[in-house]
């Protein structure tokens, strides 16, 4: 890897592989490892694929993180609409704290990643205590971790969950994309072929995809008062059905006043792609890990892996998800 003093770009903080706790550097003798998407290698930790830096924000987060009831964390595999929803997120619950239709709203000003800030990837990601005073109730997190390695408080409190999946064909080319943007000025960049077949065989960013989305799928089932499953492409299709049912779900439902007056429609609007994507600070400004927050806008549409895919890829893909989701009543949206 390229060092800062001669790249332009210093890779995100859960992407440097110094400084690691010594904990963590004996774990890496012993775990599996495959080429990685964005750093040099991928290693596997209690079953799903991540870097080393974020196996110690892992770690300190399964053991220091402490869930309230009231708290919302929202779950995603990587480059499946994270922004996007957590624009909405924080719209949706801070609407009284913050009016949507204040001039000076949070959102035009500031990216929705440092609203609804990631737990491993950056409250945990030095294995350092976070603060919390700051933070309002409720408390709003997200995390990219599996279902079966979320902090013990989070599975065991009334913390609601609120899942985002997006169909597989899209997910990979965003996440190929997203690596490759990462990766630059640092390392080479990865084909598209040889990260296909690394997604096939289930080593992705906190893959394999199927088993983390089945997990979710699983608990939204069994418990949906604690689980609510979106999809990404449902959403697209119709966002004002699914914005209520996420208020629903979170128990702050629009009253027929907020209807009327369009605040549901104002709620879509300001955290629409077109909208997000054309503010100076997501233009030109950069987040507190380091990356800029432009990389996280980069098309947002549903069926752009037709641009990419060959037939025998999208043969491929289609014979793994038949094998993987059949019989659990899960259903993908390509188009």
């Amino acid at each position: 890897m390229i060092t800062s003093q001669t790249s332009p770009q210093i890779p995100p903080k859960y992407l440097q592989e110094d400084d690691l706790s010594e904990e963590c550097k004996k774990l890496l003798f012993i775990l599996p490892k495959e080429k990685g998407w964005i750093g040099s290698c991928i290693y596997n930790y209690q079953g799903f694929w991540t870097s080393p830096r974020l196996i110690q924000g892992v770690i300190a987060c399964q053991q220091q993180f402490q869930a309230q009831d009231s708290d919302i964390i929202l779950v995603t595999t990587p480059k499946s609409g994270t922004t996007w929803l957590k624009a909405l997120l924080f719209a949706l619950i801070n609407r009284l704290l913050h009016p949507i239709f204040e001039q000076n709203h949070p959102l035009l000003v500031k990216n929705p990643h440092d609203l609804v800030p990631f737990l491993e990837l950056k409250l945990y990601v030095d294995g350092q205590v976070p603060n919390f005073s700051s933070f309002t109730s409720p408390r709003l997190f997200s995390t990219h971790l599996p279902y079966a390695s979320l902090p013990k408080s989070v599975q065991d409190s009334r913390t609601k969950l609120v899942y985002l999946c997006r169909n597989p064909r899209d997910t990979f080319i965003s996440m190929w994309h997203f690596s490759n943007s990462l990766r630059l000025h640092h390392l080479d960049t990865n084909s598209i072929e040889e990260m296909f077949d690394l997604f096939c065989k289930g080593v992705s960013l906190y893959g394999p995809f199927w088993n983390h989305i089945l997990d979710y799928w699983k608990e939204s089932i069994e418990k949906p008062d604690k689980v609510l499953f979106l999809m990404y492409e449902e959403i697209k299709e119709q966002p004002k059905i699914q914005l209520k049912r996420l208020a629903e779900f979170l128990e702050c439902p629009f009253s027929i006043e907020e209807e009327n007056c369009g605040v549901v429609d104002e709620i879509l609007r300001l955290c629409s792609f077109e909208n997000l994507s054309n503010l100076e600070v997501n233009t030109n400004g950069k987040l507190s890990t380091g990356e800029e927050n432009k990389m996280f806008f980069r098309r947002g549409e549903v069926g752009d892996w037709k641009n990419y895919f060959s037939t025998k890829m999208s043969e491929k893909l289609n014979h793994i998800i038949e094998q993987k989701f059949q019989g659990s009543g899960l259903r993908f949206l390509y188009t």
